[in-house]
């Protein structure tokens, strides 16, 4: 079987559809469709079937595309063995990352990466629809992603992840509030406030129905925004309460104070995700290595 073929066909795992892998690759669909194909035969069984107007793979396309990755792994690793006798951790890593965990670890992972010559870091910042982080792993070599809660997708695409802090989620208040000398509120306490939420389908919005449940109460969600910086100040104006990450919020001067959550005490997972043949990379390895030091002084 042909490594590159094998490549195709998880490439079609990965991201879903013929002109998909067609755009990565830079391939046109029809010369896609013919390693496929030719992969077939190859392995003289069908790999891909018809779906409505796209391709899917067969349950032995399936299997294949799995045990691809182990040959493209193999191979990624015996490239870089050799590379690394010859060179450091040199070359260009492309990372996504989402604001706040831009704001955490970008400063001190640019500097790092800064004084390894010969490695360049290039960062995206990147926060898909329904914070489907492990969808973009295609497209970069390490992407930062949070998740409030299980994240099945994660575990579910052949990827590595690599944990590197839980974060607390606190609840915001206004300076002055009367709740803001509180060491911690409940959620029976701040259920009937205003508050300042978040789009449908954003993590945090699961936090709001465990207050929601816990309560027993519907919460008053007055208006919504991703950027947790608009919500700072919102919050800060007394506009309302909201759900917002410890490392990034209340700074002092801000107007806002944080307290933790009583009977919930949430967090959000941050880790790095990465395909498993990019975690063999030299340059990766020590990217990884930065964001685990600048994790650890955050915890």
């Amino acid at each position: 079987m042909d490594i590159g073929r094998l490549e195709v066909l998880r490439e079609l795992r990965l991201r879903g559809s013929v002109t998909a892998v067609a755009r990565a690759t830079h391939r046109t669909p029809s010369a896609v469709s013919q390693q496929l194909k030719t992969l077939e035969r190859e392995v003289g069984a069908p790999l891909t079937e018809r779906e409505g107007r796209g391709l899917v793979l067969t349950p032995a396309g399936d299997a294949l595309a799995q045990a691809a990755a182990d040959v493209v792994v193999a191979m990624a690793r015996a490239e870089e063995t050799w590379r690394s006798y010859l060179a450091g951790p040199e070359g260009r890593v492309d990372l996504a990352t989402f604001p706040t965990a831009g704001r955490m670890f970008l400063p001190g992972l640019l500097l790092a990466a800064r004084a390894t010559p010969g490695l360049e870091v290039m960062a995206a910042d990147v926060d898909p629809v329904h914070a489907d982080f492990a969808a973009i792993v295609p497209d970069f070599d390490v992407v930062l992603a949070h998740s409030v809660g299980p994240a099945p997708s994660w575990d579910d695409r052949d990827l590595i992840q690599v944990h590197l802090v839980d974060e607390p989620l606190d609840v915001a208040l206004p300076v002055g509030h009367p709740l803001a000398d509180r060491d911690a509120v409940t959620p029976a306490e701040i259920a009937q406030e205003p508050w300042i939420g978040v789009p449908d389908d954003f993590p945090y919005e699961r936090l709001h129905q465990e207050i929601e449940r816990v309560a027993g109460t519907v919460l008053r969600i007055v208006q919504r925004f991703s950027d947790t910086r608009v919500t700072e100040s919102l919050v800060a104006a007394g506009l309302g309460l909201a759900v917002l990450p410890r490392f990034t919020s209340g700074a002092e001067g801000s107007g806002v104070v944080l307290r933790p959550l009583a009977q919930l005490a949430p967090t959000r997972r941050i880790a790095a995700l990465l395909r498993r043949e990019t975690a063999e990379r030299p340059s990766v390895r020590l990217v990884l290595d930065h964001l685990r030091s600048i994790a650890a002084d955050l915890g």
